[in-house]
């Protein structure tokens, strides 16, 4: 990061007021269009898909039995890089935040994770990260690069609804579109100096860095949270 070489300007209190109620007013127009915008997602269509069969930690698992009962599916696509002890450091720091799901089952949901990794590979690394969730393979399978997370690909985010033994995909998203399912971004947006990284629009002065300078990688999540940590 760079040197912090100037601070905010100091007001009296009436006009610190002043500021943070004009400010307010543009944050209730972003969430009137957030809700505005969850509505038109919940009035989106969808589209069926196949029977996709991946592989858990007891073995193969059709689709539509990952949901367990329930009727609506969340997965997060996590980034594989093939032959390498350390994976995608977004996706292990973002799916790290995930401790406690039980809050989705009053809403007859689930949140699971799949990946290209073999699924020993995978459980493996689960453990070494401490991650809490769900894992399954879609690596002898066409699920991940159908759902836009091909093998070498990206990371992204789907949702699924079960009617019987039919699944219909009803929404995806990508990169920046997933900072709205994330508390990490939310609370470090509001500190004063933000995500301190040099694409931000940002006052003179301001500590900037590289996008992704401050995240913690792989290896500091395994450290923190990982199975050695008491």
């Amino acid at each position: 990061m760079t040197e912090v070489t100037a601070l905010p300007p100091v007001v009296d209190e009436e006009t610190w007021r002043r500021e943070l109620a004009a400010l307010r007013v543009r944050g209730k127009a972003a969430t009137r269009e957030l809700d505005a915008i969850a509505a038109q997602r919940r009035r989106l269509p969808m589209v069926e898909l196949p029977e996709y069969t991946l592989v858990g930690r007891d073995g193969p698992v059709r689709l539509a039995d990952i949901f367990e009962g329930r009727s609506q599916l969340i997965v997060y696509n996590h980034m594989w890089f093939e032959g390498k002890e350390w994976h995608c450091p977004g996706c292990t720091g973002f799916t790290a935040q995930f401790t406690r799901l039980e809050f989705l089952e009053p809403y007859d949901a689930r949140f699971v994770i799949v990946t290209q990794g073999p699924i020993d590979e995978a459980l493996a690394y689960k453990e070494k990260v401490g991650n809490r969730m769900e894992w399954f393979s879609t690596a002898d399978s066409p699920f991940g690069t159908d759902m836009d997370a091909p093998p070498g690909g990206g990371f992204a985010m789907n949702v699924f609804l079960r009617d019987g033994d039919k699944v219909y995909r009803t929404w995806h998203t990508n990169g920046r579109g997933t900072e709205q399912l994330t508390h990490t971004f939310s609370l470090i947006d509001v500190l004063p100096w933000g995500r301190q990284e040099e694409w931000q629009d940002s006052p003179a002065g301001w500590p900037q860095g590289g996008t992704g300078e401050g995240w913690e990688g792989s290896k500091d999540i395994a450290r923190l949270y990982g199975p050695a940590v008491v």
